[in-house]
């Protein structure tokens, strides 16, 4: 394809990813060369450190959930986490659905101190739990939405028939779906990250779709779907997060050999890089649906989306809303996000808005972002159970 017929948005993105490689490469070599130089590292020292940093760069990729916890239920595609305090008594659960987007689900509970659950916790949000999405196989290559759905509906009737529920990323509009099909389970509504306008702000990935599949002609998402037995490989997900801003990976790469002797950094690069390229399949039909349906042609908000024999209405969500974005988010613009008060049934006194600094992962596990933003959004959702609990009584 001529560059002149490409999407302004993919031209503009090559553009600066390769000067941001360019940037990168310098900055990383600097770095490195003008730390070797303050410790007077000799030859064999510097050879000792590039040794260390492939080793470092290629060691095997293990992701964990870093917080003690029960698992409740289990599901061919999803185990259900509960790290519930033990004195949480009879209060509405919040329950978290992460992203099933290739990547494993414990990024909500990446660290102890990076902790999306342990801040709904220290918020004061005592009874918490999140479902984890597992990797797809030949038994799960044709989980559907349906599939995903119902998950949601068995882990919340298990929990007592209504929960505070948080989505991020596709957590975040599998959470709005299920919201709209069964308003009265869900006590408030959070998503962080989450498309719901999938076409709003500057959509990179809508202009990679018009490339891939000219005229919605989805062959390419099938092919590739067919080629790999009826699932999506994560690795596919991943090759595209990573060429979306190629840059980054680059810089943090030549970091780690820019810090490869300062014991913090490493830690920090084992931690993110279990989890960033550790990747896991999705079921091909679950992709392929998301593809068409919402990538597409963006019918949840054109109001025309269905689920089995039901039409998904948006204007059925009139619980609190709690809406997050990240400000420099090139995968989910806070456009497609804050979209949902436009169309929810939601009274607009009870619809929160925030941005926090950064993109899109830092938004999920980023320690300020959980500090600043999403802390005091837990901690109003404790208060408005607080409330609840006080006008019981009275």
């Amino acid at each position: 394809m001529r560059a002149s017929t490409c999407p302004p948005g993919i031209v503009n993105a090559a553009i600066e990813g390769t000067f941001g490689m360019y940037e990168a490469v310098t900055r990383g070599t600097v770095d490195y060369f003008t730390g070797a130089l303050a410790r007077r590292a000799t030859p064999a020292d510097i050879g000792l450190d590039v040794l260390t940093w492939i080793q470092e760069t290629t060691r095997p990729k293990s992701p964990r959930w870093a917080s003690e916890h029960t698992v409740l239920a289990e599901w061919p595609i999803a185990r259900l986490r509960d790290f519930s305090s033990t004195d949480s008594g009879d209060v509405t659960p919040t329950l978290l659905l992460p992203p099933q987007a290739g990547h494993d689900s414990c990024i909500v509970d990446y660290d102890r101190d990076q902790s999306q659950v342990m801040t709904a916790k220290e918020a004061g949000l005592r009874r918490v739990l999140s479902l984890d999405w597992r990797g797809a196989t030949a038994t799960t290559k044709d989980a559907s939405i349906e599939d995903y759905l119902a998950v949601v509906a068995e882990s919340i009737a298990l929990l007592g028939g209504r929960v505070n529920l948080v989505g991020d990323c596709q957590g975040g509009w599998l959470a709005v779906i299920y919201a709209a099909l069964y308003p009265d389970t869900v006590e408030t509504l959070t998503i962080a990250g989450a498309p719901i306008d999938f076409h709003a702000g500057e959509p990179v990935i809508h202009e990679w779709m018009q490339v891939l599949s000219p005229g919605r002609d989805l062959e390419f998402y099938r092919a590739m779907v067919r080629a790999n037995g009826g699932i999506l490989p994560g690795e596919f997900l991943l090759g595209g997060f990573i060429a979306m801003q190629p840059a980054n990976e680059l810089d943090r790469q030549l970091q780690l050999l820019a810090h490869i002797n300062d014991p913090d950094h490493v830690h920090r690069f084992r931690m993110f890089d279990a989890w960033f390229l550790h990747s896991q399949p999705i079921p091909g039909a679950f992709y392929l649906w998301i593809v068409e349906h919402l990538f597409g042609n963006n019918e949840l908000i054109a109001g025309t989306l269905r689920v089995g024999d039901r039409t998904v209405d948006l204007a059925r969500i009139t619980c609190p809303l709690y809406l997050l974005a990240g400000e420099t988010d090139h995968i989910t613009p806070p456009d497609q996000v804050f979209a949902l008060a436009d169309y929810a049934g939601t009274d607009p006194a009870n619809i929160s808005r925030r941005q926090a600094e950064g993109g899109h992962l830092g938004l999920f596990m980023g320690r300020k972002a959980l500090r600043d933003q999403w802390l005091p959004l837990f901690g109003e959702i404790a208060a408005r159970q607080t409330q609840g609990l006080g006008d019981q009584k009275a």
